[in-house]
């Protein structure tokens, strides 16, 4: 094969819990809640001749293995112990992509330390930190900054993210890198008549949801309002309040029928960089159901006025009008969706948030002269590779 044939090698360090088999296994089984891909977050996607994807893996640990990777998070403020577990991976790839700060300073920690090593390119997303950055150490900024300054570009879900990542590292190109889920299978539900009691669903345990506002907006509404959280604090929160149910979640079919049950979904929160709750919003889109939201975190971005319905952050009245208005008007129920849907299904789904990594990934490499390598076989760990369906092996 010569120089301008061989493909390109894309290696996506993941944290732990989320590698390829791991993952697969429990999409396999029903035991992943969400609208998901098989492989996490649909890297796999990417996959395409000429252009490979391989993902970290999960090394199988004792308790003195976990023991010692745990003290290391705690120590440095990142999980690097796996990202040294997956390293063979990571060397033998031209360009690695993060999908969270976690990873993204644990491979440029391991650059770090083999400084003589050529070093693949890396696409270091973030997506807490922002929100995070004032709130820790100075320690763990010096280090955080150190780090993720040394990356070929940082990328965000929302603009406010990428935003304030310009001012911290004026020196380190940013991107803005739109997030979507599955939609190849949305549903177009049927108009349904307003009811006089609203089905009201909350989903969610970021900890930027905003529980009280949504609480106190819905107590004397005509409505029967469900939420499901595993947020410990949260669930004793809601509890006291009569008219909230709270759920409980066996498997993705239960999720599911929870969507398809409600008539509205409200994803309710405070003012955050990272667009917060945009998950649960493309999910609700992709069953069909409308959606309010709190109008914070660059959720703007993503969805506008005709698509998504949005209340100001804490304004408890504001928020009990948005739900009654809405459920009383079916035919505006109809064309949000209806436009929500096709901005998912044209723009913010996983196949182009996978394509957007593989055109910086080009353009990286481009920059880069002999970016595209062989792999070195007495030194790859075939524990930590994994190539996806349709990848060039």
């Amino acid at each position: 094969m010569t120089d301008m044939q061989r493909p390109v090698r894309a290696f996506v360090q993941l944290s732990y819990g989320y590698g390829a088999t791991n993952w697969h296994t429990r999409w396999k089984d029903g035991r992943l809640l969400g609208v998901n891909e098989e492989y996490a977050y649909g890297y796999q996607r990417a996959a395409e001749p000429g252009f490979s994807v391989t993902q970290s893996e999960d090394e199988r640990e004792r308790l003195p293995g976990r023991a010692i990777r745990y003290a290391v998070r705690l120590l440095l403020g990142f999980d690097f112990v796996h990202a040294w577990r997956n390293r063979s991976g990571i060397w033998n790839s031209d360009i690695v992509w993060t999908h969270t700060e976690a990873q993204s300073m644990a491979v440029l920690l391991l650059f770090r330390l083999y400084p003589w090593r050529r070093h693949p390119r890396i696409i270091a997303q973030s997506v807490w930190l922002l929100d995070r950055w004032a709130h820790e150490s100075r320690k763990n900024r010096l280090i955080f900054r150190a780090l993720l300054s040394r990356a070929d570009v940082l990328t965000f879900h929302s603009p406010c993210n990428r935003a304030a990542a310009a001012r911290l590292f004026p020196g380190t190109r940013t991107e803005l890198v739109e997030f979507g889920i599955r939609a190849d299978d949305m549903i177009v539900r049927p108009p349904r008549p307003a009811r006089q009691t609203i089905r009201v669903l909350s989903l969610g345990n970021d900890r930027h949801r905003d529980w009280e506002t949504l609480l106190r907006a819905t107590a004397e509404l005509p409505c029967r309002l469900t939420i499901a959280t595993t947020d410990p604090a949260a669930r004793r929160r809601i509890a006291r309040y009569g008219h909230a149910t709270l759920a409980s979640l066996k498997n993705n079919a239960d999720l599911l029928a929870l969507y398809d049950q409600a008539d509205l979904v409200v994803v309710p929160l405070g003012p955050n960089l990272h667009a917060s709750g945009l998950t649960t919003i493309q999910e609700a889109i992709t069953r069909g159901v409308p959606v309010i939201t709190t109008d914070v975190g660059g959720l703007r971005h993503y969805f506008d006025h005709d698509a998504v319905t949005y209340v100001p952050p804490g304004d408890i009245a504001a928020l009990a009008h948005a739900i009654t208005d809405l459920a009383a008007d079916p035919p505006r129920q109809a064309a949000m969706t209806a436009n929500a849907q096709r901005r998912m299904r044209e723009c913010l789904n996983s196949q182009t948030y996978a394509a957007r990594h593989v055109a910086l990934s080009y353009e990286l490499l481009t920059l880069q002269p002999d970016a595209v390598h062989h792999p070195e076989p007495a030194t790859q760990d075939r524990r930590a590779t994994h190539h996806y369906a349709g990848a060039v092996p």
